[in-house]
Formats: C-alpha cells, sequence, structure tokens
C-alpha cells in the first residue's frame, strides 16, 4: 500500500511539473501576444474606471492623451533601435551562458521566479532614485513629472531616451541575476500593469487604499510623489511593490495639503521648459 502511495505521489508531481513546463514554453512562445493583451486589456480597465470613480474630475485627456500615448509610440521606436525584446534577449543570453546568480543557485523554480521578480522590482526603485537625483538623468524623468493631471496614460509618458536607458539597465540587472526569461517576461508585464493602476485617476475606498498599500502601490499612494513640492515628490518612489519606499524612509503617507488638495506638476518655469522638446 505504502509502495503505492509512493508511486501515485511521484506520477502527481511528475505531472504537476509537466503542465506547469507546458504552461511556461505556452506563455513563452505567445509572450509578445500576451504582454500586448494585458497592455490593452488594463488600459481599457483604468481608462473606464476613471470615469465611473474618479479622484478629481478635471483631468483633461483631450489635450494631454495625444501627447502621453504619443511618447509611448516614440519610446517604443527608439527601443526597437536596440532590437526586439531586449530584456527577453538579455535573459535567453545568460541562460545559454551560464551567467547571473541565480544560476549558481538550486533552489525551487517558484521561489527563484518570486525573488527575481523582486529583485528586478529593486532594481527599477534604485533607477527611479537615480532619474531624481542625477541631474542629466533628471533632465530626461521631468517629462514624466510635467504631465499637470494624472491618469492611466501618465503612467505611460517619458522621454524615448528614457525608455532606452531603462531598458538597457534593465537588460544589466537580467544578466546579473542570471534571471529566468518567465520571470523576466512576468516582470515586465506587473510593471505596465500597476504603472497604468497606481497614476489612475482612481477614488479607492480607504479601507481598501489602506489594505493595498501593504502589497502594491496605490494611486494614493503614487500621487505624493508627483506633487510640486520637492520634498514630497522625491517621495514614494516605488512603482510596483511599496516595500523600498518602506525599507529606504522614502515613504509619506500623504501629502502636506491632503490628496485632492495637491498640486501635480512642476513648477512653472520648469514645465514650460518641458514642452521644448529638444531642450530635454
Amino acid at each position: 500500500m505504502a509502495k503505492q502511495d509512493s508511486t501515485f505521489k511521484a506520477l502527481f508531481f511528475a505531472a504537476v511539473r509537466f503542465y506547469i513546463s507546458a504552461m511556461e514554453n505556452l506563455f513563452i512562445q505567445y509572450e509578445a501576444t500576451m504582454r500586448l493583451a494585458a497592455f490593452l486589456g488594463m488600459f481599457a480597465l483604468i481608462a473606464g474606471a476613471e470615469i465611473i470613480r474618479p479622484r478629481r474630475a478635471d483631468v483633461d485627456r483631450r489635450h494631454r492623451w495625444p501627447l502621453n500615448l504619443g511618447m509611448v509610440m516614440l519610446g517604443s521606436l527608439s527601443l526597437r533601435a536596440l532590437g526586439p525584446l531586449i530584456a527577453v534577449s538579455a535573459a535567453i543570453w545568460a541562460h545559454k551562458h551560464d551567467i547571473g546568480l541565480f544560476h549558481a543557485l538550486d533552489w525551487p523554480h517558484g521561489i527563484e521566479i518570486f525573488l527575481m521578480v523582486v529583485l528586478l522590482d529593486l532594481a527599477i526603485y534604485a533607477q527611479h532614485v537615480a532619474f531624481h537625483k542625477i541631474p542629466f538623468l533628471w533632465r530626461l524623468h521631468r517629462m514624466h513629472h510635467a504631465d499637470l493631471s494624472l491618469d492611466v496614460t501618465s503612467g505611460l509618458r517619458f522621454h524615448p531616451l528614457e525608455y532606452l536607458l531603462s531598458m538597457l539597465i534593465k537588460s544589466a540587472v537580467v544578466v546579473a541575476l542570471g534571471a529566468d526569461l518567465l520571470a523576466v517576461i512576468l516582470f515586465e508585464i506587473l510593471l505596465n500593469a500597476t504603472a497604468m493602476f497606481n497614476h489612475g485617476n482612481l477614488r479607492l475606498p480607504r479601507r481598501l487604499d489602506r489594505f493595498l498599500r501593504r502589497l502594491i502601490v496605490t494611486p494614493d499612494f503614487h500621487l505624493v510623489h508627483h506633487s510640486v513640492t520637492r520634498d514630497e515628490h522625491d517621495r514614494n518612489y516605488g512603482f510596483n511593490l511599496p516595500w523600498w519606499d518602506y525599507a529606504f524612509k522614502t515613504y509619506k503617507a500623504a501629502p502636506d495639503l491632503g490628496v485632492d488638495g495637491m498640486i501635480i506638476g512642476l513648477k512653472p518655469g520648469v514645465v514650460k521648459r518641458n514642452w521644448a522638446f529638444g531642450r530635454l
């Protein structure tokens, strides 16, 4: 009887591993399609929710959306200059040459995937801090902060050169970690989805916001980061996970003027300079 139980368990776990492997292969094979579907689905969901339950009623979509979405298109074109799916290519190259931290470890695959995603998020946090502290990088990043309102498109509004530099930094981190291809794809999908969510013009119930901000960056959490006040826009750098702001003491619970009274954007002179695209 014990032998039969042991055989059954072995067959069961073999079947589970086969299923997981098959799903991973399917996920990787249709990676571009899944990423596009996730992006469009999340965009439509947040844009619709903004109409139903907006945080602010005065958000101007008609004049802001063409510029914000235009930045996405320019960013996508700039990334194509580096070659298709560079972070994914970096993961494949690191795996092929057995390079990176996780290639030296032999932990359960699920734990490694989770840790890779978390560490990639830490890298994005560090990158975000650098883009605020280093003058040249801030000249690029301030285009993101020049938006005078926040909604789903604000999470996509970045200078094309920032798109390029971010991808290069991310690819270097992928190689250093020896990040699994599946982890990279999952992280890319999560990063796009959470960026649209936490920039969304959404009014979440207070209790729900308090609970969620323990796990993910919420719209009210990230709103502080877009204040015209320097002390506030140098806070709450997280895009995906809020833990880094808690750990490195860059967290601010709410703006001094309150969520509804806070002024979004940059000081007027800085905003004016940002419309001159060539001067960024």
